[in-house]
């Protein structure tokens, strides 16, 4: 079996490089990685790496990760958590082996702002642009990931990144045949185990392949009930052309099977009791992690002729299911038309099966409104008008599974010409398409007498009311469709010294959105009658429709229907770089970003008339400034800058569990200001040294309007849930086949509300301005196994080694008077891997 020698680098405190010489692969598609192979290539010439790191001159900060480093982590660890160790990246893990979520940002930039691609493929959600951390590809098979720390490269399929992109690659098929075995066991009843074969060139020109296959379960670390279970397939066949063309295609399926766990609401009050209910608290120290959730139970059972009542068996916010199936297919190619003229193209297509969301409870009969009986999704509660728990009568009420489902279908291309004018000058133009058809509904589904899901999956089975129609509590269909085209150009100057990038990129968005539900309010609230045209036609009658222009006000609810709505903006991207000598350079780059406003922020404005301003949420927009000085020499490496970001127009969103919905609130203008640094030293073979810090200041610039009379005091104040600052280190040393390695990260405060003032209810205080800080440590240590194999070892790893408690992921909130729900932060966690490669 025969790795690249990127993958081979020597002992490092952390395998990375801003925008790395040690690997060609520095973006996401195959013509941006094409493209800035050339400023590799020559622009660094002579450039020496320290320790795994290296700082190549480039406009962009972007920071990479090999192979190397992300088999350090814990086994089957997400990428997301792998990448906290570069500077201005925050990622709070639900669990310490990555199967359950988090909450990340990048220079405060929350992760729908943030572009996310695998080989070029988009993964942030088509309608809210969420990234999902469990959902990532094995680490075994990422040959690295890059981190663009706050601008986007021009062909970027995304509507909303104007906090930077997340691009990680799978690896290249081996030359050799080969076989690659890893079993792994930790706490928490951890079991996981990956394979991985390797066909080695099948023909003389090169065609080679591999296949991979996963899968992992454990307990959750915090209560008495909740399970994580997981399952990958992956494969790639890669054929190479004349000279350094190519065409390869790959193929992913992953399905996750977990319950909810770890949120609960962040309050100090000793007269509750810890757990995820809405009454309780959030624990107060480590030894208060663990809560109880009540199984086994046994749901209420039916009397005839009685109207039944429903218990509290599966209802708990922990017996919540988030399954999710996604996959893709996707091709990278690179064809050379004529001397120094270049065409890549990388189509995709990519379909999810999901949902989130908790119980509920279903009645039997109608809701009357007049003289009509109705079924239904009325004012937050369902109507069936048919015995639902077979005691022959319509008069019970019954416990109910109602999630939330997505259904995703989306193709995608991104295809890139460049042309080599000179060595010294080069360009390119691109056209990216991107479009998903994503169907939003809300099925429900019944419960066993032990309160589990009779499927997690309602929509395969859905509860039919008396009218023949699922009663469900949204139904829309939406269409996603981005169409940009591109251009970029790279020149050199005086002798290569001054360096100079100017991109454009034109994105065209369009949002076909139609709600099949009725409109009730502006925060999302809907009445559904399944499409019935009878009901529709009744309902509206009995809730005429009318807006007043003169005091906005609205009476009766919005009808089912389409709207079309259009965003553009031409967004440009200019940076340079000058070696000043003596081994500094100084860089500086701007990028102007666009967020277009997610599904959610569009379907709350179909509540008012077109033509008003509410009816159009503004997009958001960024203005981004970098800059700094790097310094390069055998033993030393080490980067300072700085970044100005002005935001217009922020929408700020979290996710209320309990309401099971998102809740957004408009901060108007923000600016965002701070510094990231590194530095790595490497005094002899066997020892690295690695640190980094970064710092931000966010600045809210006006007071945020509550209702008609009220205004939140934001003005100046930080925005919530960013840490405002970190900084960390790594230290790896080797002693002939035994390899050991610390890595630890301080998180500094996040403040919990947008006013940033202690919470309270009523006249006491719930809990402090801020969210402490916290310090991680993990450890991993190795003992490879030279005789036994090709690359095979024993590893330990232990994720916060000293057991810290703290708090871990958070959205934040507008008000100091509400109280949200936090994530516990992942325990200590023990595990051992066996790696055996043939």
């Amino acid at each position: 079996m025969r790795f690249h020698p990127i993958l081979l680098a020597a002992a490092s405190p952390i395998a990375i490089g801003m925008t790395a010489v040690c690997s060609p692969a520095l973006a996401q598609s195959t013509g941006s990685v094409d493209f800035e192979k050339e400023i590799v290539v020559t622009g660094t010439r002579g450039v020496q790496q320290v320790a795994g790191v290296s700082a190549p001159d480039t406009p962009k900060a972007k920071a990479v990760l090999t192979q190397e480093t992300i088999q350090r982590q814990n086994p089957g660890q997400t990428i997301l958590d792998t990448i906290n160790l570069i500077p201005g990246v925050s990622f709070q893990n639900n669990d310490a082996y990555g199967s359950a979520g988090g909450t990340l940002s990048i220079r405060g930039f929350d992760a729908s702002r943030i572009s996310l691609t695998f080989d070029g493929v988009p993964l942030n959600d088509s309608g809210n642009y969420a990234i999902y951390s469990n959902q990532q590809l094995d680490p075994e098979i990422i040959s690295e990931v890059n981190v663009n720390l706050g601008t986007t490269d021009v062909d970027s399929p995304t509507a909303s990144a104007v906090g930077g992109t997340i691009n990680y690659r799978s690896k290249t098929p081996d030359h050799e045949a080969g076989l690659l075995f890893s079993g792994s066991v930790g706490d928490f009843n951890f079991r996981r185990g990956f394979a991985k074969i390797e066909t080695g060139d099948l023909t003389k020109s090169g065609t080679r392949a591999w296949f991979s296959a996963s899968t992992a379960r454990n307990d959750n670390p915090f209560n008495n009930y909740g399970k994580v279970n997981k399952q990958q397939y992956n494969a790639k066949v890669y054929q190479p052309l004349a000279g350094d063309d190519f065409i390869s295609i790959a193929a992913h399926y992953n399905q996750n099977r977990n319950n909810f766990f770890g949120s609960l609401p962040l309050r100090n009050d000793p007269s509750r009791t810890v757990g995820s209910g809405s009454g309780n608290r959030f624990p107060g120290n480590s030894d208060e992690r663990g809560y109880t959730v009540n199984v086994p139970c046994t749901v209420a059972l039916g009397v005839t002729g009685v109207a039944d009542t429903t218990n509290s068996c599966g209802t708990e916010f922990d017996r919540r299911y988030n399954p999710s199936n996604t996959g893709n297919v996707r091709i990278s190619s690179r064809f050379t038309l004529a001397d120094h003229l270049v065409l890549t193209v990388d189509p995709s297509y990519q379909w999810v099966k999901a949902n989130g969301g908790g119980t509920v409870t279903g009645n039997e009969g109608t809701k009357t409104i007049g003289t009509t009986a109705y079924t239904g999704f009325i004012g937050g509660k369902y109507y069936f008008g048919t015995d639902l728990n077979g005691d022959g009568d319509k008069l019970d009420a019954v416990s109910l599974l109602a999630p939330s489902h997505t259904q995703t279908r989306r193709f995608g291309l991104i295809a890139s010409l460049k042309w080599d004018i000179n060595p010294e000058n080069s360009v390119r133009i691109a056209y990216t398409y991107d479009g998903a058809r994503h169907r939003q509904t809300g099925e429900v589904g019944t419960l066993e007498f032990d309160g589990e899901p009779t499927d997690v999956f309602p929509i395969n089975k859905p509860l039919i009311a008396s009218n023949d129609v699922p009663v469900e509590k949204r139904d829309r269909l939406s269409y996603a469709i981005l169409h940009q085209v591109a251009g970029e150009y790279r020149g050199e100057f005086f002798g290569g010294n001054l360096v100079i990038n100017a991109g454009l990129r034109a994105p065209f968005f369009k949002r076909n959105l139609t709600n099949y539900c009725f409109a009730t309010s502006a925060s999302g609230n809907v009445d559904c009658f399944g499409q019935d045209a009878t009901l529709n036609a009744a309902y509206a009658a009995a809730n005429p429709y009318s807006y007043n222009s003169t005091t906005n006000k609205i009476t009766g609810f919005a009808q089912p229907q389409q709207r079309i709505f259009n965003f553009n903006k031409v967004l440009p991207n200019v940076g340079f770089v000058y070696r000043v000598g003596g081994g500094f350079s100084l860089f500086a780059n701007y990028a102007k970003g666009l967020s277009v406003p997610g599904t959610d922020s569009l379907y709350n404005a179909f509540v008012f008339p077109l033509g008003t301003a509410q009816a159009q949420p503004k997009p958001e927009t960024t203005d981004n400034f970098d800059g700094g000085v790097r310094y390069r020499t055998g033993k030393v490496q080490g980067e300072i800058s700085g970044f100005y970001n002005q935001f217009h127009d922020r929408l700020a969103s979290a996710y209320d569990p309990e309401l099971d919905t998102t809740v957004y609130r408009n901060l108007g203008n923000v600016r965002k200001y701070g510094f990231d640094g590194y530095v790595s030293y490497q005094p002899i073979p066997a020892i690295s040294l690695y640190a980094f810090a970064s710092a931000l200041k966010s600045e809210i610039q006006n007071d945020v309007q509550v209702n008609a009379t009220t205004f939140a005091a934001t003005t100046g104040k930080r925005e919530s849930g960013i840490p405002t600052y970190s900084y960390g280190g790594s230290v790896r040393g080797s002693v002939g086949p035994f390899d050991l390695g610390v890595t630890a990260k301080r998180t500094g405060p996040r403040y919990y509300n947008d006013e940033n003032l202690p919470v309270v209810s009523g006249t006491t205080e719930v809990y402090p301005a801020q969210i402490p800080a916290y310090t991680l440590v993990n450890l991993d240590a190795r003992v490879n196994l030279k005789g036994i194999g090709r690359g095979s070892y024993i590893q330990l790893n232990v994720y916060n080694l000293f057991d810290e408690f703290y708090v871990g992921g958070i959205g934040g909130t507008l008000l100091h008077t509400a109280t949200y729900f936090a994530q516990i932060g992942a325990p200590r966690t023990v595990s051992g891997t066996l790696v055996l490669g043939f």
